[in-house]
């Protein structure tokens, strides 16, 4: 049988192409050899550029706005698991399941997947199709699941990862809250102060004659500049909101991002734990679900925000397939990963408890994350406080001075 195949080298380069062989696994015991990493296989179509749609680069961040919100996939997951346990047929779960669904494309999905698993597919493989909403992730381990007569457990994992996942993005989020609204506020007090209050000032300051300190001056060109062309300087925001996003989404911006959030020193070790915990969740229920040790590195890669930790994961699950520990080939990254999660993990390896321990780091870290949240927070406050006070004095002597001086004169 003919096959098309993606896989990687040992150089970590991606390639593809078409194979004669029995089946799956003489597939991969011939890449193997080889020396490559089986990544994808199809029986159907060519796997890669071929078969994708082609996007401009950086503009399919507006598909962010449109994506199903994890909330609905895990009710989802766990609903569906519940409906199985009670003998409830797969198609049927689904049916059920999608006429639920609020999302109106996660409910189109589902009726599509329903239909599709009716005619005697795979979930797995209907899944492979629905990536956008199924990260491979979770498809493989649905597919474990499917293999090892133990879909309901399979489920029961995705269900407390996606719950521990989406806890852990509401502090962060409740973390971030509080500053956004004080600097939002901040600014639009600002404009407003500089569109309604400042011209006025300046009129008062014409009537007195008097001569306009340097930082005047600043204030009232500014706001001259805001007044008559204000449409300008929104779109001029607007651009450059725009570049920053398309930049961050291309290669390099999303490195220079990545290393941005590490370096930063209040946002660096919060970016480091939350990482953590992924990488720790992620391979933890993975191995527990039977994925072999390689393939749930990659795929836990695959996941991860920041290029760095994803770049780890990538490099370190080329050595493990070479023969060394997953705690070995972690060591060269020790500016990522403390030293504590590559002891346990090689006490782990070395009692063959290797996925309890990662649950138990990646509960811990969680724990981590929230005194680093609430840490934030408290640290943030002083510091906007500083900002706005500066800012607020600026202008207050800004405008203040020439009245004084004007008032002087008068006398």
């Amino acid at each position: 049988m003919r096959y098309f195949y993606s896989a990687k080298n040992l150089a970590g380069q991606i390639e593809q192409g078409e194979i004669e062989a029995a089946d799956e696994k003489a597939v991969a015991a011939l890449l193997k050899d080889k020396g490559y990493f089986l990544l994808e296989l199809n029986t159907k179509s060519r796997p890669g550029p071929g078969k994708k749609k082609r996007r401009i680069p950086g503009l399919n961040f507006l598909t962010g706005f449109f994506k199903v919100p994890l909330a609905d996939k895990l009710f989802f997951t766990r609903n569906l698991m519940i409906m199985l346990k009670s003998g409830l047929s797969l198609p049927k779960s689904f049916e059920v399941l999608s006429r639920q669904a609020k999302s109106k494309k996660f409910k189109k999905a589902l009726s599509a997947i329903s239909a599709r698993v009716i005619k005697g597919e795979s979930l797995s493989a209907v899944l492979a199709d629905f990536e956008e909403i199924f990260p491979r992730l979770y498809q493989e381990t649905i597919k474990v699941g499917e293999e090892t007569g133990k879909l309901t457990q399979s489920l029961e994992m995705l269900a407390e990862q996606m719950e521990r996942e989406h806890q852990l993005r509401a502090k962060v989020k409740t973390a971030m809250v509080y500053p956004l609204i004080v600097v939002v506020m901040a600014v639009l007090i600002g404009i407003f102060m500089f569109l309604f209050a400042v011209p006025k000032l300046k009129q008062a300051f014409d009537e007195l004659g008097v001569e306009l300190p340097f930082t005047t001056r600043i204030v009232l060109n500014l706001a001259d500049f805001l007044s008559r062309h204000w449409i300008l300087f929104v779109l001029g925001l607007l651009f450059f909101a725009f570049l920053i996003v398309v930049s961050f989404k291309l290669k390099k911006g999303s490195r220079l991002k990545s290393l941005l959030g590490l370096k930063i020193p209040i946002l660096a070790n919060l970016i480091r734990e939350t990482n953590s915990v992924s990488v720790l969740r992620s391979l933890s229920s993975l191995l527990s679900a039977g994925v072999p040790v390689v393939r749930a590195m990659d795929l836990t890669g695959g996941t991860l925000g920041n290029f760095y930790f994803r770049e780890s994961l990538q490099k370190a699950s080329l050595a493990v397939e070479k023969g060394e520990r997953i705690s070995a080939s972690l060591v060269p990254y020790k500016g990522l990963y403390s030293s504590m999660v590559l002891e346990m993990l090689e006490i782990g390896e070395e009692t063959g408890e290797t996925a309890q321990i990662l649950k138990r780091l990646a509960d811990f870290y969680e724990e981590e994350v929230s005194h680093t949240c609430e840490k934030l927070s408290s640290a943030l406050e002083p510091i906007l406080i500083v900002f706005i006070g500066a800012g607020v004095g600026f202008f207050a002597v800004s405008m203040m001075q020439p009245l004084f001086s004007g008032m002087g004169n008068i006398r």
